[in-house]
């Protein structure tokens, strides 16, 4: 396994930089979206439809990945449809970093800061973040595009996660680092107006 060279890693000090980034879309899978309430995958899958599209838009490269999809099906269609990846990657470990393929896909986009969003939040994201610092990855997790059917299992996700030095932010805050000028930011919105209410 090639490490990151330490040039191209990321920090999360200051704003995100867009170039430097690689979306993770995790385990969005129907059997994991039916176990939320309904305002809560609504939720779910509208801040992660917008992220995913903004990656798309700025041509940002972007892993999905499922877990056991004969158990818990592929990937939401809102979701498959808004990202640029066709494939789905199966991982076998919770953790991105501590899975041999999903590690590969990690260093080969090249890029030092891994963004998180999907499911569970206190498992397979907080695995994910921290295997991913233990690889000196700078981490961000989108806190509103993340979820778990457990309320105190995503708060302690959320809370571990930000002790170990991930950053946390919104999909709305994330969207406009990602967009910095207000040029981008109306020519986005301009060809995705289908999503102009979520970026208010």
């Amino acid at each position: 396994m090639t490490a990151v060279p330490p040039a191209t890693r990321g920090t999360t000090a200051a704003l995100l930089d867009p170039t430097d980034c690689l979306l993770a879309i995790v385990d969005v899978q129907t059997g994991f979206i039916d176990r939320l309430g309904h305002d809560v995958a609504a939720r779910l899958l509208e801040h992660v439809t917008l992220v995913a599209t903004s990656a798309r838009w700025l041509q940002m490269p972007t892993l999905v990945t499922v877990e056991r999809p004969e158990a818990w099906g592929e990937t939401h269609p809102t979701v498959a449809g808004a990202s640029t990846s066709g494939a789905q990657l199966r991982k076998e470990v919770f953790g991105l970093g501590d899975d041999p393929a999903a590690l590969r896909a990690v260093a080969a986009a090249g890029r030092g800061t891994v963004v998180l969003c999907g499911m569970e939040t206190e498992v397979c994201i907080t695995h994910s973040a921290l295997s991913l610092l233990e690889r000196d990855y700078a981490v961000a997790c989108i806190a509103d595009a993340v979820a778990s059917p457990d309320d105190a299992g995503h708060r302690l996700g959320l809370e571990r996660m930000r002790d170990a030095g991930v950053v946390l932010l919104s999909a709305k805050q994330l969207h406009y680092e990602w967009m910095r000028t207000v040029a981008q930011a109306r020519s986005f919105r301009a060809e995705h107006p289908e999503v102009e209410d979520r970026l208010l």
